[in-house]
């Protein structure tokens, strides 16, 4: 399966990071990090386990401060945000997690239920069902509305953390590792749903992997993350075919063909 590429709109920054970084002690884990992701674009963040790609998009949502750089989201910059602004921020970004994040004594129709309750107490018992199947159907799961997390397969468990996230309308999606301990043709239709949810919701987003079928299926742009910074960023093709030993190295280790798992 070869992606379609998207053109995003490069006249709307969603977000811009600038000589971003970050270090844990004396690890240094972010040396001087620069991308903007375009209205309409997904970015795909490319990296070995450990190279700083989940602690960049916490960056993203104020959950870890920056040591040095800037980090603007929607036009705000994220450092400088109060609780309450930070807060209203995070309601337009959708965080997809690596577990899908469901509360296991809770129903399905309950976990999507949640957020809108907590977050918009004015709506009726009718507007949450209604907004509740439709984007569980979105994702094809209406017929696991009243399942428990339990019963559902780690597919389905990413599924529902997905419309979880959807269900709040989010302007951008950050997914983190979207098909970590998936099978081969599970991984599949997770990115096909990411793809899907590109092209129903409007979003733009950043997919954080180091499954390289995940980036070629989703990624407009590929950016390669490697020793702090970013290697060099375009398309799977444009980045894959450089001559570098390192980025051929992370290709020949990880890669999948489409062949192979279609």
């Amino acid at each position: 399966m070869k992606r379609r590429i998207h053109i995003a709109d490069k006249t709307q920054k969603v977000i811009s990071i600038e000589n971003l970084e970050k270090s844990f002690g004396t690890l240094h884990v972010l040396r001087g990090v620069d991308l903007e992701v375009f209205k309409g674009e997904n970015v795909v963040v490319l990296g070995r386990s450990g190279t700083g790609k989940s602690v960049l998009i916490k960056i993203m949502v104020g959950l870890l401060k920056p040591d040095k750089g800037m980090v603007s989201v929607l036009g705000q910059q994220v450092d400088a945000l109060n609780n309450n602004q930070l807060r209203q921020l995070r309601l337009k970004i959708g965080f997809s997690f690596q577990n899908s994040a469901l509360y296991d004594s809770m129903t399905v129709r309950e976990n999507l239920a949640f957020p809108l309750v907590r977050n918009f107490k004015q709506l009726t018992r009718k507007e949450i069902s209604t907004a509740t199947e439709k984007v569980l159907d979105d994702v094809g799961l209406l017929h696991t509305i009243d399942q428990m997390p339990a019963e559902l397969s780690g597919g389905q468990r990413k599924r529902v953390g997905i419309a979880r996230t959807l269900i709040l309308q989010p302007e951008i999606m950050l997914y983190d590792e979207p098909t970590a301990g998936l099978d081969p043709i599970t991984s599949l239709d997770i990115n096909s749903l990411i793809n899907e949810v590109q092209e129903q919701y409007h979003t733009s987003s950043i997919i954080i992997t180091h499954d390289l079928t995940c980036a070629r299926q989703t990624g407009d742009r590929i950016a390669m993350l490697l020793d702090g910074k970013f290697l060099t960023q375009g398309t799977f093709e444009e980045v894959f075919d450089a001559d570098d030993e390192r980025i051929q190295s992370f290709y020949n280790y990880n890669f999948i063909t489409a062949d192979e798992t279609s």
